[in-house]
C-alpha cells in the first residue's frame, strides 16, 4: 500500500527545488564529502607518529587498507539501501557511522582497535562517496546537474591539499588522536544542515533487501581488495594467498551474478550491464581511478624523497592540480548546463590526464618545482573535465528507478580502479627501483646489492646518506617513477577511447519529481 503525504502530493504535481534550495542542500553534501575525504588523507601524515605510540609496525598497511577495503565493498550497497529506506535517512546514517568510528579510532589503545575502527569508518565513507551524487540526481534535473556536480568534483581536489596540511599541523602541535576527532564537528554540522534543508517526499514501500546479492558482492570485493592492498607487502604476489584470494573473488562474483539474476530487487540490476552508457562510463571510471590514484599516491614521494620537501610542502605542491581541477570542473559543468553537450569533455579530459602523466614521467632529479606545478595543473584540468561528467552521463541514460544503482555502481568501479592502480603502480615502482639501484650502484662501484628493494628508510634518513649513495638512490627513484607515470599514459588513453564510444544522449531538461522517500517504520 502506498501512502502519500501532502509533501509528496506537491512533488507529484511538479514541485521543483529552487536554486537557493539546491545550494543549501549542496552545502551539506559537500561538507559531508569533505569530512570523509579529509579524514582519509589527514591520517596518512600522522601514521609514523601513530605507530610510534601504539607500536605494531607490521600492521601499518592495515590502517590504510582497512578503510579502502570496506569503503569500496560497501559502495554498491548504499545506493540500493537508499532506495529502500530513503536518501536522507541513509545519508545521515552514513554520517553517524563515520563520526562514531572516528571517535573510536581516536581513543584506540592498540593497533587492533585502530584497524577495527578504520574498517567501520570505511563503511560510512562508502555512503558518503555514493549518496551525494544520488541525492543531487534526485533534486536537480540532468540538464541543470552539471553546474552543481562541478562543485562536488572540486571537493576532491580541496581535500587532497587540506588533508596533509591539516595532518602536519596536528602532528606538530596537538595529539595524533585529533587527526580522527577533527572531522567529527564537521560531520555534526553536515548532519544538521541536511536535516534542515533536505525535504524529500515520503512513500511506504513493500520491498526486500537483496541479502544474497549483498553477501556475494561484498565478499567478492573484499577478497579482491585484500589481494590488491596486501599483495607484495604482507605476502608475495606469487604465493598461495594470491591464488586463494583471487579464486575466492572470482567465485564470489560468479555467485553474485547468479544471485542478481534471481533477485526481485537486485543491488546491481543485470539489465544495467546491457546499457551501453553505464558499461562504458563504469569502464572509463575504473581507468580514471587507476590513473588518478596511481599518480596522486606517488607524486608526493618524488617531492619528498627526490626534492627533499616536507609532507606539508609536498601537499602545497598539489595546489596547481587542485586549482586546475576546480576551475575545469566548474567551467565544464556550467557549459554542459548551458548547451546540453557533454561527450567531448571526458574524451579531452582523459587525453589531458594522459598528457599530464607523460609530462610527469619526464621529471628529473634537478627538475624545477615550477615545471612540477605546470604538469600538476595539466593533470588537474583533465580530471576536472572528466570525472563528474561520466557520472552525469550514466545517470542521464537510465530511468529514475535505476539512478541510485547506476550512481553507486559507477562510484564503485572508480574506487576499484583506484585500488588496482595503487597496487599495480606500487609493484612497478618497487621492481623498477630494485633493478635501477643495483644497476646504478654497480656502475658507480658502490656496495648496494640485492635483487629486492632495500629498506631505504624515511626521506629524512635518505638525505643523511653519503653523497655518492644519495645520488644513486635519487636517480634510481626518479627513473622508477618515470616508468610508473608512463604506464599511466595508456591507461588514460584507454579511458578516452571508452568515452569516445559513449552515445551523447541529450540531457533531459526536465526531470520527474524527486524520487519519493519511504516513510519511517511504524
Amino acid at each position: 500500500m502506498v501512502m502519500l503525504t501532502g509533501q509528496q502530493v506537491q512533488a507529484e504535481a511538479g514541485q521543483r527545488f529552487t536554486h537557493k534550495q539546491v545550494l543549501e542542500i549542496l552545502a551539506g553534501l559537500m561538507l559531508a564529502m569533505l569530512t570523509s575525504m579529509i579524514s582519509t588523507s589527514v591520517v596518512g601524515t600522522a601514521l609514523p607518529t601513530i605507530v610510534g605510540t601504539l607500536g605494531g609496525q607490521d600492521q601499518l598497511a592495515w590502517v590504510a587498507s582497512a578503510t579502502l577495503l570496506t569503503m569500496t565493498a560497501s559502495t554498491p550497497l548504499w545506493g540500493k539501501l537508499s532506495d529502500l529506506y530513503g536518501r536522507k535517512f541513509m545519508f545521515q546514517t552514513a554520517l553517524v557511522i563515520f563520526a562514531a568510528s572516528s571517535v573510536a579510532a581516536g581513543f584506540s589503545q592498540d593497533m587492533g582497535q585502530l584497524i577495527a575502527a578504520r574498517a567501520v569508518q570505511g563503511i560510512g565513507a562508502g555512503g558518503l562517496a555514493a549518496l551525494p551524487q544520488i541525492i543531487l540526481g534526485d533534486v536537480v534535473e540532468p540538464r541543470e546537474r552539471g553546474r552543481y556536480s562541478g562543485y562536488i568534483g572540486a571537493v576532491f581536489g580541496v581535500s587532497t591539499v587540506a588533508g596533509p596540511l591539516l595532518g602536519g599541523f596536528i602532528v606538530d602541535n596537538m595529539s595524533w588522536r585529533w587527526t580522527f576527532w577533527i572531522c567529527v564537528p564537521l560531520a555534526v554540522v553536515a548532519f544538521v544542515v541536511i536535516q534542515k534543508v533536505l525535504k524529500l517526499p515520503f512513500v511506504r514501500r513493500d520491498a526486500k533487501v537483496d541479502w544474497w546479492g549483498a553477501t556475494f558482492i561484498t565478499g567478492g570485493t573484499t577478497a579482491l581488495m585484500l589481494l590488491l592492498s596486501l599483495g607484495g607487502q604482507e605476502f608475495e604476489w606469487n604465493s598461495s594467498w594470491t591464488y586463494v584470494l583471487g579464486a575466492l573473488s572470482l567465485v564470489m562474483f560468479g555467485l553474485a551474478v547468479v544471485a542478481e539474476r534471481r533477485a526481485a530487487d537486485p543491488i546491481l540490476p543485470p539489465h544495467l550491464f546491457r546499457n551501453r552508457t553505464f558499461v562504458l562510463s563504469s569502464l572509463a571510471s575504473l581507468l580514471v581511478g587507476a590513473a588518478m590514484f596511481g599518480a596522486m599516491m606517488f607524486l608526493p614521494q618524488y617531492l619528498q624523497i627526490v626534492k627533499g620537501m616536507s609532507p606539508t610542502g609536498s601537499g602545497l605542491m598539489t595546489l596547481p592540480m587542485v586549482l586546475g581541477l576546480l576551475v575545469s570542473s566548474i567551467a565544464v559543468g556550467k557549459f554542459v548546463t548551458r548547451t546540453g553537450r557533454w561527450k567531448v569533455f571526458p574524451i579531452v579530459g582523459m587525453l589531458l590526464v594522459a598528457l599530464g602523466l607523460f609530462l610527469l614521467s619526464r621529471l628529473h632529479v634537478d627538475s624545477s618545482l615550477v615545471l612540477v606545478g605546470v604538469d600538476n595543473a595539466v593533470l588537474g584540468v583533465g580530471l576536472g573535465a572528466s570525472m563528474q561528467i561520466l557520472i552525469l552521463a550514466a545517470q542521464n541514460a537510465v530511468t529514475r528507478a535505476d539512478m541510485a544503482a547506476t550512481t553507486s555502481g559507477v562510484s564503485f568501479f572508480r574506487s576499484l580502479g583506484g585500488a588496482v592502480g595503487v597496487a599495480a603502480f606500487g609493484a612497478i615502482l618497487s621492481n623498477r627501483l630494485a633493478s635501477e639501484l643495483v644497476s646504478l650502484a654497480k656502475a658507480a662501484h658502490l656496495p648496494l646489492t640485492g635483487g629486492a628493494t632495500p629498506n631505504l628508510g624515511s626521506p629524512d634518513a635518505i638525505r643523511q646518506l653519503p653523497e655518492p649513495v644519495l645520488n644513486v638512490i635519487l636517480e634510481a627513484f626518479t627513473r622508477a617513477l618515470e616508468t610508473v607515470f608512463l604506464v599511466g599514459v595508456p591507461i588514460a588513453v584507454l579511458a578516452a577511447v571508452a568515452a569516445l564510444f559513449l552515445k551523447e544522449i541529450p540531457l533531459r531538461s526536465a526531470a520527474p519529481a524527486p524520487a519519493p522517500e519511504p516513510a519511517p517504520a511504524d
